[in-house]
């Protein structure tokens, strides 16, 4: 350190770019949320229709395994999206005792709306990377994905 002036290491460095990206997209997210035709939405319910996805028909405990909640704190949710005109619930002639989860024309078009801000965020991000670059980016996505699952099933081991 050069005259009192505190240097960043390079992991510092990373750790404030992961949090002003998180923080980054929960805002636009929540913005375009409110300023938008969605704005009767929060992130989660947001996010609970990406969860149900646009083409597959999942089953709540599906849904709820995908994002880390039991499936009766899904149920209230589903009931909202449900009553808000986001998603059904499907039952199909062959075995009526189980229900799928779908998305209406409305869910679809959130879904797909969602979707192009993820691909648009995804292109610039990859912008000016050769192969080897994209590479070691995906090996430290994918790393920091395993540290948070093992974060997340730590959390819910101890709740019990």
């Amino acid at each position: 350190m050069s005259k009192g002036v505190f240097e960043l290491t390079e992991t510092d460095v990373i750790n404030s770019y992961l949090v002003k990206v998180f923080n980054e997209i929960l805002n636009i997210e929540e913005t375009a949320l409110k300023t938008s035709q969605f704005s009767d939405l929060s992130i989660k319910e947001m996010h609970t229709i990406e969860a149900i996805t646009l083409y597959d028909e999942p089953t709540s405990t599906e849904v709820a395994n995908k994002l880390n909640i039991t499936v009766g704190t899904l149920t209230v949710a589903i009931h909202a999206l449900v009553r808000k005109g986001y998603v059904e619930r499907i039952r199909r002639d062959k075995d009526k005792r189980i229900v799928r989860l779908g998305l209406t024309k409305k869910g679809k078009l959130l879904y797909r709306l969602h979707d192009k801000f993820h691909r648009e965020m995804v292109k610039e991000t990859l912008k000016g990377m050769n192969s080897e670059d994209v590479k070691i980016l995906k090996m430290g996505l994918e790393n920091l994905h395993h540290f948070l699952q093992n974060k997340q099933q730590e959390q819910l081991h101890s709740k019990k």
